[in-house]
């Protein structure tokens, strides 16, 4: 009887830690490819991004990887779909308008350095 229970608490365990968390993770993912539409941006298991032209009646995609070339991928073979990210005005994304401005600070603080020591050579002349 001890060994029926042991059994049973180990099948449990099994079921919570890994049969279910990868029966999630299969859902998630049939949604994710049911739910794509013309004009997202996706990325191929093979990690190609691409934008979504058309869907064909056999359930392939017609995606576009550069501008111009369409190629037709099966629908299972997208990985995800990829977020639009937010941009500025100028079309710099944030870490990049931070690493932007940060190398002008230090630009300008290099100037002004050289600048000071430039006007120290002067005066001592």
């Amino acid at each position: 009887m001890a060994s029926l229970i042991v059994l049973v608490v180990l099948f449990a365990l099994l079921w919570f830690v890994l049969i279910r968390p990868q029966r999630q993770r299969q859902m998630q993912q049939q949604r994710l490819l049911s739910d794509i539409e013309v004009g997202d941006e996706v990325l191929t298991v093979g990690g190609l991004y691409g934008i979504v032209q058309g869907i064909d009646e056999d359930d392939d995609l017609i995606v576009e990887i550069a501008e111009g070339v369409h190629v037709r991928i099966a629908r299972r073979a997208v990985g995800g779909v990829v977020k639009p990210d937010e941009e500025d005005e100028d079309g710099l994304e944030d870490a990049e308008q931070d690493l932007l401005e940060d190398g002008v600070n230090e630009s300008e603080e290099i100037v002004s350095e050289a600048g000071a020591e430039d006007t120290a050579a002067l005066d001592r002349r």
